[in-house]
Order: C-alpha cells, then sequence, then structure tokens
C-alpha cells in the first residue's frame, strides 16, 4: 500500500458499496439477477435485461482475457500524467462474463494482445480504497 496515493479514489454508494467493500477484503464481487441468473457490472439498482431489482452479490474468479484496450501517451487529467504514462486502459472480460474496466499492469504496454489472459491483482492504494487492476495470468 502506499503511504500516500495522489490520485483520485471512488467515493463508494449505496450501489456500489458492496462491490467497493469486497475489493477491500480482496474479493471481487458482482450482481446476479435472481430472475433471469445474468450476471450484471457495473453495480446498479435494477437487471439490465428485465428490470427487477432482486439482485444479489457474488464472488467471481478475478480470471479473465482482454477484450479492448488503449494505451494512453497523454492522460486527460493532469493528476495522472505524473510518472504513469505510457499506461493501458482496458475491458476486461471476466470468465464468468461481464466486463469491467481497469489497467493492466506487469507487462509492457507494447505486448498487450486482445484475447490475452490476465487475472485481478488488488491494488491497496488506501486503507479504504482497494482498486481492481489486472496482470498477465500465469496459465
Amino acid at each position: 500500500m502506499s503511504e500516500e496515493y495522489l490520485f483520485p479514489v471512488p467515493v463508494p454508494g449505496v450501489i456500489t458499496r458492496p462491490f467497493w467493500d469486497g475489493l477491500r477484503e480482496h474479493r471481487l464481487l458482482v450482481q446476479r439477477c435472481r430472475t433471469t441468473g445474468h450476471l450484471i457490472h457495473y453495480p446498479r439498482e435494477f437487471c439490465p435485461h428485465c428490470y427487477s431489482a432482486d439482485l444479489e452479490w457474488e464472488e467471481v474468479s478475478g480470471r479473465g482475457r482482454v477484450h479492448a484496450f488503449t494505451v494512453v501517451h497523454r492522460a486527460v487529467n493532469p493528476v495522472f500524467q505524473q510518472e504513469r504514462v505510457p499506461y493501458v486502459f482496458a475491458l476486461i472480460r471476466l470468465d464468468e462474463g461481464p466486463i469491467l474496466t481497469s489497467n493492466v499492469e506487469g507487462i509492457p504496454p507494447d505486448e498487450v494482445e486482445i484475447e490475452m489472459p490476465v487475472e485481478i491483482h488488488f491494488d491497496d492504494v488506501t486503507s479504504e480504497v482497494t482498486l481492481p487492476k489486472f496482470r498477465p495470468a500465469a496459465r
């Protein structure tokens, strides 16, 4: 964990709090609709498939593949310019189906590929906030 984290951190809301609490416990949680069985991410109040509010939280593996990515060379927010560029901003399709936005780390940006197997890395940026990051999987 960093002594002082200088970047913006998420502020959990009522709907997203279980997701962020799970990350702090090094568990990746997504919602499951009890009506349709669909896994859902990002956290929301209703299932986007059937509009049911009957949702529960379920732990998933944290394993997946790079679905799409870009290498950021010039950050939109100046705070991310500081020693952070280039970095990989990616859509990660989890083995269970949902897609998360995150970063791919632990590999040079020019080596990241579509369909590359990845696994979650829990980045404890403060004592209260853990961010989900991904690294190449040891498959």
